[in-house]
Order: structure tokens, then C-alpha cells, then sequence
């Protein structure tokens, strides 16, 4: 993993069905937090990680997120004409101009680990990064998760996953990590073992939505033989690699992480980035005095 990171993927072929009725018409990853979706968060993370090339893997309906970031013509005549510098700016800054976004079709929803070996042919076998957008990690002005991440997997030329303590109750809702600690953040993995029930978990390092992954992981995706319902799991192909080369690292990263692939999540999100506006805080800190 000696060249530095370039190429992110994103899966963002779910249905998004805890969303329903609204998923019918606009795609998950499009559900805004105050005035950006979750799919501009991801990008600008990846973007903050050196990425210059975005890979998208979606599904044959989902034209949301391509519009997002294509230009809109009509839209921007028009806020030129009008003086709108500002909100012209906003719009056209979705997506920086060295910056370019691919799009990728998994034909079938197969798995994560299938999702990501549908970006192979873009990202050839070269480190990239992964990005769940459901999972939101913000991190103020300092680096970004997957800055981070890249950072350490080039430092240390290992693959490297996303870990947060979660309550030991809930472990059989996450893959869970045994690892040996490196340093504060860091840890040698060991195993993975996939929603443990809390008795059984060999610790409560749960693996989120960030991945820095050599481009081996695609000839192990390959081999890897599918589960239930024909589905290539991720986690899998990362205990391939971890036999083979004994050195995966789990990273706690700094940062708070939003799991936006819920209701809750979402909300938190939302009233999280509100009191980081100077002229929202005072609103929300009001009307939550009226609770």
C-alpha cells in the first residue's frame, strides 16, 4: 500500500426501506441534513482523504445522486443572471473540478463484498477507500475519518478498518474486532466475527462504515464463497487478507459518527449540525428549552 489514496468507493445501491415512503421517490444517501445530503458529507470526507476519482455503486433506478452532481445549466443561468453569487457557488461546488465521479451498476444486490468488487474495474489494484454514507463522522475542522485512516495505512502498509466501542448489549449488531492495541487509537486485528450475541463477543470494538483496502482485496472478494442469499460479505474477504499478509489494523478514529441509516440517527445528525450554526443554535437551544 505505498501509493497514497486516490479512488473511494461508494455502495449506495440500498433501497433504504427504515426511510419508506420517502425512499420511493428520493435515494437515501439524498436525505439532507440541514441543506446537504448525506451523500455531500461522504464526498467531501473522501475528498479531505486526497481522493481525486469517486466511485459510485448503485442500482439501475437510482438517478438522484448522478443529477446531484452533474451540472445543472438551467439552474445556474439563473442564479448568474440574478446576482446569486453566493447560493451559484454552493451549487457548483458539489463536486471540485479535479475531482471526477464514476458511476458503477451492481445488477444485483449481492452483498457489500460484492458491491465493492463492482468498483474493481475503475479502481484496477491500487489502495482505495470505502464509505458507507449512512454512517456520518464528523470531525470539525480537524481531518476527516478516512483522512485518518489513509494516513496510518500508509505509514504502516496495512489495510486499515474503522472501529467504536459500542455498548457490549449490542454487539450482536455489528462485526466485532479482536484486536491487540498498538497504540491509543490503533490495534492489530486478530479476528472478526460477525453480530456476536454480548456473551460471546471477544471485545466491543464494533466495525463501521470506513475501509482502507489494499487492491488485493479484489482476487479475495472473488474467491470468497457467498452466504445466505447468495451475499459476498466484506468481512469475509478482510479475514482472507488478514491469513495472508497478518496485518490488518483497526482505528478508532476521532470524531463523533451519526448513524444516519435510522430515524434516530438522522434526527441526531440533523440537531447536531444545526447547533454547529451560529445562527441556528440559538433556534434549536429555544425550542429545546420548550421540551
Amino acid at each position: 500500500m505505498s501509493k497514497p489514496l486516490r479512488k473511494v468507493v461508494f455502495p449506495v445501491a440500498g433501497l433504504g426501506t427504515r426511510f419508506l415512503p420517502a425512499t420511493k421517490v428520493v435515494a437515501k444517501e439524498m436525505l439532507p441534513v440541514l441543506d446537504k445530503p448525506l451523500i455531500q458529507y461522504a464526498v467531501d470526507e473522501a475528498v479531505d482523504a486526497g481522493a481525486d476519482t469517486l466511485i459510485f455503486v448503485t442500482n439501475r433506478y437510482k438517478h438522484a445522486i448522478a443529477d446531484y452532481f452533474d451540472k445543472a445549466y438551467e439552474l445556474e443561468s439563473k442564479l448568474h443572471e440574478k446576482g446569486k453569487a453566493e447560493l451559484l457557488a454552493l451549487v457548483q461546488g458539489t463536486l471540485p473540478r479535479h475531482v471526477r465521479a464514476i458511476f458503477v451498476t451492481q445488477p444485483e444486490a449481492l452483498g457489500l463484498g460484492h458491491a465493492v468488487l463492482c468498483a474493481r474495474p475503475v479502481v484496477g489494484d491500487e489502495p482505495f477507500g470505502v464509505i458507507l454514507p449512512d454512517d456520518l463522522i464528523w470531525n470539525g475542522a480537524g481531518k476527516g475519518a478516512l483522512r485518518q485512516m489513509a494516513d496510518l495505512a500508509e505509514a504502516q502498509q496495512a489495510g486499515v478498518i474503522a472501529v467504536e466501542e459500542v455498548p457490549h448489549g449490542d454487539t450482536d449488531k455489528y462485526g466485532i474486532v479482536d484486536a491487540t492495541p498498538v497504540d491509543e487509537r490503533s490495534a492489530l486485528i486478530r479476528s472478526m466475527v460477525e453480530k456476536p450475541k454480548p456473551a460471546d463477543a471477544p471485545s466491543n470494538l464494533a466495525v463501521v462504515g470506513r475501509y482502507v483496502l489494499p487492491g488485493r482485496i479484489f482476487q479475495l472478494l472473488e474467491q470468497t464463497t457467498p452466504g445466505a442469499g447468495g451475499e459476498i460479505q466484506l468481512t469475509d474477504a478482510i479475514e482472507a487478507l488478514l491469513r495472508e499478509q497478518g496485518k490488518v489494523l483497526a482505528y478508532r478514529f476521532e470524531g463523533t459518527r451519526f448513524d444516519c441509516g435510522n430515524k434516530a440517527g438522522l434526527v441526531r445528525a440533523t440537531m447536531h449540525m444545526a447547533m454547529q450554526d451560529p445562527k441556528l443554535a440559538p433556534t434549536v437551544r429555544a425550542f429545546l428549552g420548550q421540551l
